[in-house]
Protein backbone atom coordinates (compact mmCIF):
# COMPACT_ATOMS: atom_id res chain seq x y z
CA UNK A 1 0.00 0.00 0.00
CA UNK A 2 2.66 2.18 1.02
CA UNK A 3 4.38 1.36 -2.49
CA UNK A 4 1.16 2.54 -4.33
CA UNK A 5 0.61 5.71 -2.31
CA UNK A 6 4.62 6.87 -3.38
CA UNK A 7 3.31 5.96 -6.96
CA UNK A 8 0.01 7.62 -6.85
CA UNK A 9 2.23 10.80 -5.19
CA UNK A 10 4.62 10.56 -7.77
CA UNK A 11 1.79 11.06 -10.65
CA UNK A 12 0.07 13.71 -8.65
CA UNK A 13 3.44 15.88 -8.57
CA UNK A 14 4.26 15.61 -12.41
CA UNK A 15 0.79 16.46 -13.49
CA UNK A 16 0.92 19.77 -11.14
CA UNK A 17 4.30 20.28 -12.90
CA UNK A 18 5.18 22.69 -15.74
CA UNK A 19 6.40 19.68 -18.29
CA UNK A 20 2.50 17.97 -17.16
CA UNK A 21 0.46 20.42 -18.05
CA UNK A 22 2.72 20.85 -21.50
CA UNK A 23 2.65 16.80 -21.74
CA UNK A 24 -0.77 17.30 -21.34
CA UNK A 25 -1.77 20.09 -23.79
CA UNK A 26 0.56 18.38 -26.82
CA UNK A 27 -1.25 14.92 -26.00
CA UNK A 28 -4.61 16.25 -27.21
CA UNK A 29 -3.46 18.02 -29.44
CA UNK A 30 -1.56 15.05 -31.52
CA UNK A 31 -4.42 13.23 -30.24
CA UNK A 32 -6.67 15.30 -32.47
CA UNK A 33 -4.81 15.00 -35.13
CA UNK A 34 -4.54 11.54 -35.36
CA UNK A 35 -8.71 11.30 -34.78
CA UNK A 36 -9.30 13.86 -37.57
CA UNK A 37 -6.55 11.24 -39.56
CA UNK A 38 -8.80 8.54 -38.85
CA UNK A 39 -12.33 9.45 -39.72
CA UNK A 40 -13.23 12.69 -37.37
CA UNK A 41 -14.14 15.91 -39.77
CA UNK A 42 -11.39 18.13 -40.64
CA UNK A 43 -9.92 19.78 -37.93
CA UNK A 44 -12.13 18.19 -35.41
CA UNK A 45 -10.00 15.91 -33.93
CA UNK A 46 -11.67 17.40 -30.80
CA UNK A 47 -14.64 19.90 -30.47
CA UNK A 48 -16.54 19.62 -27.39
CA UNK A 49 -19.18 21.88 -28.70
CA UNK A 50 -19.52 20.43 -31.88
CA UNK A 51 -19.51 16.79 -30.49
CA UNK A 52 -22.14 17.53 -27.62
CA UNK A 53 -24.64 19.13 -30.97
CA UNK A 54 -23.99 16.05 -32.38
CA UNK A 55 -24.94 13.85 -29.49
CA UNK A 56 -28.22 16.34 -29.38
CA UNK A 57 -28.88 15.36 -33.02
CA UNK A 58 -28.25 11.66 -32.13
CA UNK A 59 -31.02 11.93 -29.21
CA UNK A 60 -33.49 13.46 -31.59
CA UNK A 61 -33.05 16.94 -29.73
CA UNK A 62 -32.99 18.53 -33.14
CA UNK A 63 -33.31 17.29 -36.76
CA UNK A 64 -30.33 18.88 -38.46
CA UNK A 65 -29.48 15.81 -40.65
CA UNK A 66 -25.75 16.53 -41.23
CA UNK A 67 -24.76 16.49 -37.37
CA UNK A 68 -26.52 13.61 -35.72
CA UNK A 69 -24.03 11.32 -33.74
CA UNK A 70 -23.07 9.83 -30.38
CA UNK A 71 -19.56 11.05 -30.23
CA UNK A 72 -17.58 8.36 -27.89
CA UNK A 73 -14.83 10.64 -27.21
CA UNK A 74 -17.66 12.73 -24.76
CA UNK A 75 -18.35 9.98 -22.33
CA UNK A 76 -14.68 9.22 -22.87
CA UNK A 77 -13.72 11.84 -21.34
CA UNK A 78 -16.28 12.30 -18.41
CA UNK A 79 -15.41 8.59 -17.86
CA UNK A 80 -12.21 8.72 -17.42
CA UNK A 81 -11.90 11.95 -15.48
CA UNK A 82 -14.31 9.59 -13.07
CA UNK A 83 -11.91 6.94 -12.95
CA UNK A 84 -8.82 9.33 -12.40
CA UNK A 85 -11.25 11.09 -9.45
CA UNK A 86 -11.81 7.69 -7.93
CA UNK A 87 -8.39 6.31 -7.95
CA UNK A 88 -6.93 9.62 -6.00
CA UNK A 89 -9.56 9.96 -3.93
CA UNK A 90 -10.64 13.18 -5.58
CA UNK A 91 -14.52 12.11 -5.99
CA UNK A 92 -16.79 14.30 -4.18
CA UNK A 93 -20.27 14.58 -5.38
CA UNK A 94 -21.30 18.47 -4.67
CA UNK A 95 -24.02 20.64 -5.94
CA UNK A 96 -25.49 23.97 -5.26
CA UNK A 97 -24.08 26.87 -7.14
CA UNK A 98 -26.18 28.07 -8.81
CA UNK A 99 -27.59 25.36 -11.18
CA UNK A 100 -29.77 27.19 -13.03
CA UNK A 101 -27.62 30.29 -13.75
CA UNK A 102 -24.85 27.87 -15.08
CA UNK A 103 -27.82 25.91 -17.28
CA UNK A 104 -28.02 29.42 -18.88
CA UNK A 105 -24.66 30.09 -19.17
CA UNK A 106 -23.91 26.70 -21.19
CA UNK A 107 -27.20 27.29 -23.32
CA UNK A 108 -25.47 30.40 -24.20
CA UNK A 109 -22.19 29.22 -24.48
CA UNK A 110 -23.08 27.11 -27.09
CA UNK A 111 -25.03 29.33 -29.15
CA UNK A 112 -22.07 31.04 -29.57
CA UNK A 113 -19.72 28.14 -30.02
CA UNK A 114 -21.97 27.33 -33.06
CA UNK A 115 -22.22 30.56 -34.35
CA UNK A 116 -18.35 30.33 -34.25
CA UNK A 117 -18.35 26.63 -35.38
CA UNK A 118 -15.84 25.29 -32.49
CA UNK A 119 -15.10 25.39 -28.93
CA UNK A 120 -12.11 26.44 -27.71
CA UNK A 121 -10.63 23.22 -28.48
CA UNK A 122 -11.59 23.63 -32.02
CA UNK A 123 -10.60 27.14 -32.33
CA UNK A 124 -6.98 25.89 -31.20
CA UNK A 125 -7.08 23.38 -33.82
CA UNK A 126 -8.39 25.28 -36.76
CA UNK A 127 -5.19 27.39 -35.92
CA UNK A 128 -3.39 24.80 -35.91
CA UNK A 129 -4.75 22.97 -39.36
CA UNK A 130 -3.98 26.42 -40.94
CA UNK A 131 -7.53 28.05 -40.47
CA UNK A 132 -7.27 31.31 -40.31
CA UNK A 133 -10.66 32.42 -39.51
CA UNK A 134 -9.61 31.02 -35.80
CA UNK A 135 -7.85 33.62 -34.97
CA UNK A 136 -10.97 36.11 -35.28
CA UNK A 137 -12.36 33.82 -32.55
CA UNK A 138 -9.22 33.03 -30.60
CA UNK A 139 -9.92 36.93 -30.41
CA UNK A 140 -13.17 37.04 -29.88
CA UNK A 141 -12.55 34.31 -26.77
CA UNK A 142 -9.77 36.29 -25.07
CA UNK A 143 -12.40 38.95 -25.38
CA UNK A 144 -15.11 37.78 -23.52
CA UNK A 145 -12.40 35.98 -21.29
CA UNK A 146 -11.40 39.76 -20.39
CA UNK A 147 -14.81 40.89 -20.22
CA UNK A 148 -15.16 38.26 -17.39
CA UNK A 149 -12.47 39.10 -15.23
CA UNK A 150 -13.78 42.23 -15.01
CA UNK A 151 -16.58 40.72 -13.62
CA UNK A 152 -14.50 38.73 -11.01
CA UNK A 153 -12.77 41.28 -9.79
CA UNK A 154 -15.70 43.26 -8.82
CA UNK A 155 -16.87 40.53 -6.85
CA UNK A 156 -18.52 38.09 -9.15
CA UNK A 157 -19.43 34.49 -7.20
CA UNK A 158 -21.69 31.69 -8.24
CA UNK A 159 -21.68 30.83 -4.68
CA UNK A 160 -20.37 28.10 -3.31
CA UNK A 161 -21.51 24.39 -3.83
CA UNK A 162 -22.33 21.78 -1.05
CA UNK A 163 -21.49 18.38 -0.23
CA UNK A 164 -24.33 16.00 -1.38
CA UNK A 165 -25.16 12.77 -1.63
CA UNK A 166 -22.39 10.13 -3.65
CA UNK A 167 -25.26 9.11 -5.73
CA UNK A 168 -26.06 12.28 -6.62
CA UNK A 169 -22.51 12.75 -8.44
CA UNK A 170 -23.29 9.55 -10.18
CA UNK A 171 -25.79 11.18 -12.73
CA UNK A 172 -23.63 12.74 -15.40
CA UNK A 173 -21.51 9.42 -15.67
CA UNK A 174 -24.18 7.28 -15.55
CA UNK A 175 -25.41 9.08 -18.78
CA UNK A 176 -22.34 9.50 -20.36
CA UNK A 177 -22.11 5.40 -19.95
CA UNK A 178 -26.03 4.90 -20.95
CA UNK A 179 -24.40 6.79 -24.16
CA UNK A 180 -21.78 4.35 -25.42
CA UNK A 181 -24.67 1.67 -24.59
CA UNK A 182 -26.63 2.97 -26.91
CA UNK A 183 -23.98 3.81 -29.73
CA UNK A 184 -22.59 0.54 -29.49
CA UNK A 185 -26.27 -1.27 -29.28
CA UNK A 186 -27.61 0.58 -31.36
CA UNK A 187 -31.58 -0.78 -30.33
CA UNK A 188 -34.20 -0.46 -33.30
CA UNK A 189 -37.70 -0.65 -32.80
CA UNK A 190 -40.59 -1.75 -35.74
CA UNK A 191 -42.43 1.11 -37.33
CA UNK A 192 -45.58 -0.07 -38.80
CA UNK A 193 -46.10 2.50 -40.82
CA UNK A 194 -42.68 2.01 -42.51
CA UNK A 195 -42.92 -2.13 -42.01
CA UNK A 196 -39.53 -1.81 -41.00
CA UNK A 197 -37.17 -1.61 -38.13
CA UNK A 198 -36.23 1.77 -37.42
CA UNK A 199 -33.49 2.90 -35.13
CA UNK A 200 -34.07 5.13 -31.42
CA UNK A 201 -30.74 6.40 -31.94
CA UNK A 202 -29.78 9.18 -35.34
CA UNK A 203 -26.62 8.85 -36.98
CA UNK A 204 -26.01 11.00 -40.06
CA UNK A 205 -25.29 9.37 -43.32
CA UNK A 206 -23.74 12.84 -44.71
CA UNK A 207 -22.11 15.92 -43.29
CA UNK A 208 -19.97 16.15 -40.43
CA UNK A 209 -22.11 13.40 -38.71
CA UNK A 210 -21.41 10.94 -40.62
CA UNK A 211 -17.15 11.18 -40.23
CA UNK A 212 -15.84 9.97 -37.44
CA UNK A 213 -13.00 8.01 -36.42
CA UNK A 214 -13.41 4.09 -34.88
CA UNK A 215 -15.28 3.81 -32.14
CA UNK A 216 -12.69 2.17 -29.92
CA UNK A 217 -10.00 4.21 -31.14
CA UNK A 218 -12.51 7.52 -30.19
CA UNK A 219 -13.48 6.21 -26.76
CA UNK A 220 -9.65 5.24 -25.61
CA UNK A 221 -8.56 8.83 -26.44
CA UNK A 222 -11.22 10.50 -24.94
CA UNK A 223 -10.64 8.01 -21.57
CA UNK A 224 -7.40 9.10 -21.54
CA UNK A 225 -7.56 13.32 -22.45
CA UNK A 226 -10.20 12.88 -19.18
CA UNK A 227 -8.02 10.68 -17.14
CA UNK A 228 -4.83 13.31 -18.03
CA UNK A 229 -7.00 16.22 -17.91
CA UNK A 230 -8.41 15.75 -14.80
CA UNK A 231 -4.92 15.02 -12.86
CA UNK A 232 -3.30 18.31 -14.73
CA UNK A 233 -6.70 20.60 -14.22
CA UNK A 234 -5.99 21.34 -17.79
CA UNK A 235 -8.47 24.45 -19.07
CA UNK A 236 -7.72 26.84 -21.87
CA UNK A 237 -10.26 29.06 -20.34
CA UNK A 238 -8.75 28.84 -17.02
CA UNK A 239 -5.37 29.57 -18.92
CA UNK A 240 -6.20 32.51 -20.51
CA UNK A 241 -7.54 33.85 -17.19
CA UNK A 242 -5.14 33.01 -15.02
CA UNK A 243 -2.79 35.03 -17.65
CA UNK A 244 -4.60 38.36 -17.30
CA UNK A 245 -5.88 38.12 -13.18
CA UNK A 246 -2.83 36.47 -11.53
CA UNK A 247 0.16 36.47 -14.14
CA UNK A 248 0.32 33.12 -13.77
CA UNK A 249 1.19 31.24 -16.77
CA UNK A 250 1.04 27.45 -15.86
CA UNK A 251 -2.15 26.33 -17.50
CA UNK A 252 -1.76 28.89 -20.36
CA UNK A 253 1.58 26.56 -21.21
CA UNK A 254 -0.49 23.53 -21.64
CA UNK A 255 -2.75 25.69 -24.14
CA UNK A 256 0.32 26.56 -26.25
CA UNK A 257 1.27 22.92 -26.09
CA UNK A 258 -1.60 21.69 -27.71
CA UNK A 259 -1.84 24.67 -30.57
CA UNK A 260 2.08 23.51 -31.19
CA UNK A 261 1.43 19.83 -31.38
CA UNK A 262 -1.25 19.96 -33.07
CA UNK A 263 0.82 22.12 -35.84
CA UNK A 264 3.30 19.42 -35.93
CA UNK A 265 0.74 16.51 -35.95
CA UNK A 266 -1.08 18.40 -39.10
CA UNK A 267 2.30 18.50 -41.25
CA UNK A 268 3.56 14.62 -40.64
CA UNK A 269 -0.42 13.50 -41.33
CA UNK A 270 -0.40 16.39 -44.32
CA UNK A 271 -3.63 17.70 -42.74
CA UNK A 272 -2.44 21.49 -42.78
CA UNK A 273 -3.88 23.84 -45.23
CA UNK A 274 -3.57 27.75 -44.63
CA UNK A 275 -5.94 30.35 -45.41
CA UNK A 276 -9.83 32.04 -44.89
CA UNK A 277 -11.66 30.30 -47.63
CA UNK A 278 -12.51 26.42 -47.63
CA UNK A 279 -11.85 25.59 -44.79
CA UNK A 280 -13.42 22.56 -42.98
CA UNK A 281 -17.04 23.24 -40.98
CA UNK A 282 -16.02 26.82 -40.98
CA UNK A 283 -16.97 30.15 -42.64
CA UNK A 284 -15.41 33.36 -42.89
CA UNK A 285 -17.86 36.27 -42.15
CA UNK A 286 -15.07 37.70 -39.63
CA UNK A 287 -17.72 40.15 -37.66
CA UNK A 288 -19.03 37.00 -36.24
CA UNK A 289 -16.52 34.59 -36.16
CA UNK A 290 -15.55 37.12 -33.29
CA UNK A 291 -18.54 37.83 -31.77
CA UNK A 292 -19.81 34.16 -31.35
CA UNK A 293 -16.16 33.60 -28.99
CA UNK A 294 -16.95 36.83 -27.14
CA UNK A 295 -19.92 35.09 -25.88
CA UNK A 296 -18.55 31.60 -25.64
CA UNK A 297 -15.77 33.67 -23.74
CA UNK A 298 -17.68 35.36 -21.32
CA UNK A 299 -20.27 32.55 -20.66
CA UNK A 300 -17.33 29.91 -20.07
CA UNK A 301 -15.24 32.34 -17.28
CA UNK A 302 -18.52 33.19 -15.22
CA UNK A 303 -19.29 29.32 -15.76
CA UNK A 304 -15.61 29.06 -14.02
CA UNK A 305 -13.92 27.11 -17.09
CA UNK A 306 -14.20 25.79 -20.45
CA UNK A 307 -16.75 23.16 -21.71
CA UNK A 308 -13.71 20.26 -21.15
CA UNK A 309 -12.99 21.19 -18.20
CA UNK A 310 -16.86 21.12 -17.43
CA UNK A 311 -17.23 17.45 -18.38
CA UNK A 312 -14.04 16.75 -16.04
CA UNK A 313 -15.83 18.38 -12.79
CA UNK A 314 -18.92 16.78 -13.82
CA UNK A 315 -16.88 13.20 -14.28
CA UNK A 316 -15.68 14.81 -10.47
CA UNK A 317 -19.17 13.94 -8.94
CA UNK A 318 -19.54 17.99 -9.52
CA UNK A 319 -23.40 18.41 -10.82
CA UNK A 320 -22.97 22.14 -11.29
CA UNK A 321 -20.61 21.56 -14.03
CA UNK A 322 -23.35 18.52 -14.86
CA UNK A 323 -25.83 21.50 -14.87
CA UNK A 324 -23.65 23.53 -17.62
CA UNK A 325 -23.16 20.38 -19.51
CA UNK A 326 -26.90 19.66 -19.99
CA UNK A 327 -27.43 23.57 -20.83
CA UNK A 328 -24.80 23.35 -23.65
CA UNK A 329 -27.33 20.26 -24.82
CA UNK A 330 -29.99 22.41 -24.77
CA UNK A 331 -28.02 24.89 -26.25
CA UNK A 332 -27.56 23.19 -29.32
CA UNK A 333 -30.71 21.97 -29.62
CA UNK A 334 -32.18 25.32 -29.49
CA UNK A 335 -29.52 26.60 -32.36
CA UNK A 336 -30.48 24.04 -35.11
CA UNK A 337 -34.01 24.02 -34.31
CA UNK A 338 -34.42 27.93 -34.13
CA UNK A 339 -31.56 27.88 -37.18
CA UNK A 340 -29.40 30.01 -34.84
CA UNK A 341 -26.18 27.88 -35.76
CA UNK A 342 -24.15 28.76 -38.44
CA UNK A 343 -22.77 26.76 -41.44
CA UNK A 344 -19.50 26.76 -43.92
CA UNK A 345 -22.06 29.39 -45.85
CA UNK A 346 -21.96 31.94 -43.21
CA UNK A 347 -24.48 32.50 -40.19
CA UNK A 348 -27.62 31.28 -39.33
CA UNK A 349 -30.89 33.44 -39.93
CA UNK A 350 -30.80 34.59 -36.41
CA UNK A 351 -27.96 33.64 -35.18
CA UNK A 352 -26.63 37.07 -34.27
CA UNK A 353 -29.38 38.42 -32.88
CA UNK A 354 -28.98 35.27 -30.39
CA UNK A 355 -24.96 36.37 -29.75
CA UNK A 356 -26.02 40.12 -29.12
CA UNK A 357 -29.45 39.07 -26.58
CA UNK A 358 -26.44 36.33 -24.96
CA UNK A 359 -24.37 39.20 -24.04
CA UNK A 360 -26.79 41.23 -22.75
CA UNK A 361 -27.94 38.09 -20.31
CA UNK A 362 -24.55 37.11 -19.70
CA UNK A 363 -23.91 41.03 -18.66
CA UNK A 364 -26.38 41.11 -16.68
CA UNK A 365 -25.67 37.71 -14.53
CA UNK A 366 -21.88 39.34 -14.12
CA UNK A 367 -23.26 42.20 -12.76
CA UNK A 368 -26.13 41.08 -10.51
CA UNK A 369 -24.16 37.93 -9.06
CA UNK A 370 -21.47 39.45 -7.01
CA UNK A 371 -20.62 38.94 -3.69
CA UNK A 372 -20.57 42.65 -2.24
CA UNK A 373 -18.61 41.68 0.86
Amino acid sequence: MGHENEILKKITAFFASKPGIIFVGAFIGVMAAVLQHEGNPGNMGFCIACFQRDIAGALGLHSAAPVQYIRPEIPGIVLGAFIAALIFGEYKARAGSAPMIRFVLGFFAMIGALVFLGCPWRALLRLAGGDLNAILGLAGLASGIFIGTLFIRRGFNLGRSRKTYPVVGLVIPVFMLGLLIFLIWDPTYYDAALGEDVTFIRTSTIGPGAMAAPIALSLGIGLAVGFFAQRSRFCTVAGIRDSILIRDYHLLLGVIALVIAAFAANLVLDQFSVGFEGQPVAHDDHLWNYMGMVLSGLAFVLAGGCPGRNLVLSGEGNTDSGIFVVGMLAGAAFSHNFRLASSPTGTGDWGPQAVILGLIICIIIGLTMRDKS
